[in-house]
């Protein structure tokens, strides 16, 4: 690296270990190491990195000044280095093709560029396209040799990837050597709970998150997501009142130091607003839970940097009887739809008319749901998102074809399902009564 002193690099290293291992203090951690050197070039990287990170439109002037100060000190870095600002510049302007090629192209020259490996998989991972995050994580593992720094969290992705692409021994394998390495390694951990929520194994599941979560203290939002999969295993067994327990005092908890610092945080907000979906499709009352949700979809109306995130924002709206701000938040979508980029493409093709579908679904006008959404659903997974966050929207299309009759469509998405899941549909709380309609 090109920096002013060991020092500087030493602290640029600790905030590299922030972020791989999801630590809450890790852009103090930036920060601290900008102060020791103002003019490093990777620290300014970094900086935009995590910034653009948070997926709210807000923080791109933030990640544009980053940007600049960036180029700017890269005037005498390396060619890795000068790598980093341009990946940094496509991802500022959203070029996210251009951005995942970069990462490729770094990791390709130096397979233990651990910053640009876990980034490609962080943002691979939000465009929906596993097969890329498998290819790069097993190219890069043969590199990453027993006892270096950071092989933890290359066996977190290499689980995580694998369990998406539905290889769940390897998957189960390699999370739990990565827990064996760190027991408060929340992404090794989360690849597991996805590998045991895939296969239904529910007891099995919260017995693992009970006993790692003295293991998360310091840790980010992602602990959040950690309890919202504790809370599927719960829904599973029917026990919605511990859910909505996890609900208050875990995934959403409002008044926590971490919520408060992102109270709209993405992750945190896809949390929120599937779980009270799939709660009242079983007809459990949540109360008054979807207001603060809704209240903040209003603030993000035309954001659309997590394509993903935007039905979850709807649904906020529409349960909450906002139907005037949810025609507006349409309108947002339509106009982000008309541009050229990546995300542009996913918005008009995936976003939008499942938003589109929450909404009538939401006023019951249930075939129109059904027809706004059946031709999004061959590519639905491009909008990112994990197989379980995926499921909602499939429970969405599965409980409107129902309710419209549509014998057909509920077969196609039963069918659809039991082809990813081994657990049958007749078995999963979202999926029984539907079943028993084609039966």
């Amino acid at each position: 690296m090109t920096c002013a002193s060991d020092a500087a690099a030493v602290a640029f290293d600790h905030a590299v270990a922030g972020y791989l291992t999801y630590r809450l203090d890790t852009a103090a951690r930036v920060k601290a190491c900008l102060a020791v050197d103002p003019d490093f070039c990777l620290a300014h990287v970094l900086r935009g990195y995590l910034t653009l990170a948070a997926f709210n439109l807000a923080t791109v002037p933030a990640a544009r000044e980053a940007l600049a100060l960036a180029k700017t000190a890269a005037v005498n870095a390396t060619a890795r280095e000068q790598a980093h600002v341009a990946a940094l510049e496509a991802w500022v302007d959203g070029r996210l093709d251009e951005l995942l090629a970069r990462w490729e192209a770094i990791v390709a020259r130096h397979p233990t560029d651990v910053l640009a490996f876990r980034l490609h998989h962080f943002n691979a991972f939000w465009l929906g396209r596993p097969e890329q995050m498998l290819a790069v994580v097993e190219a890069t593992l043969p590199h990453w040799e027993l006892g270096l720094a950071g092989r933890g969290a290359v066996l977190a992705c290499r689980a995580f990837a694998n369990e998406e692409c539905g290889n769940y021994t390897v998957a189960e394998n390699s999370g739990r050597e990565a827990i064996a390495l760190d027991p408060g390694d929340i992404w090794a951990t989360h690849a597991v709970a996805h590998v045991m929520e895939m296969q239904g194994r529910r007891s099995e599941g919260i017995l693992l998150l009970r006993d790692l979560e003295p293991h998360w203290q310091g840790g980010n939002n992602l602990k959040h997501h950690l309890w919202w999969h504790r809370g599927l295993y719960h829904l599973e067994r029917e026990e919605f009142d511990e859910v909505l327990a996890l609900y208050d005092k875990g995934f959403r908890n409002l008044g926590s130091p971490i919520v408060e610092m992102q109270p709209d945080l993405y992750i945190d907000v896809q949390n929120a607003a599937s779980m009270l979906f799939r709660l009242q499709l079983q007809g459990v009352d949540v109360g008054d839970r979807w207001i603060e949700l809704a209240d903040k979809a209003e603030g993000r109306i035309g954001d659309c940097l997590n394509a993903f995130t935007l039905p979850h924002w709807m649904m906020a709206l529409v349960h909450t009887g906002r139907y005037q701000a949810a025609e507006a938040f349409l309108a947002g979508l339509e106009a982000a739809a008309a541009g050229s980029d990546t995300i542009a493409g996913l918005v008009r093709l995936y976003a939008l008319p499942i938003s589109a579908a929450v909404l009538a679904h939401g006023r019951g006008r249930y075939q129109e749901a059904v027809e706004l959404m059946r031709p999004a659903l061959g590519g639905m997974y491009r909008l990112g998102g994990s197989h379980a966050q995926q499921d909602v929207l499939e429970q969405l299309f599965t409980d409107a074809a129902a309710k419209a009759g549509s014998k057909s469509d509920v077969l196609m998405m039963l069918e659809r399902i039991a082809g990813r899941y081994p657990v049958p549909p007749e078995n999963r709380i979202g999926y029984r009564h539907s079943a028993t309609l084609v039966a």
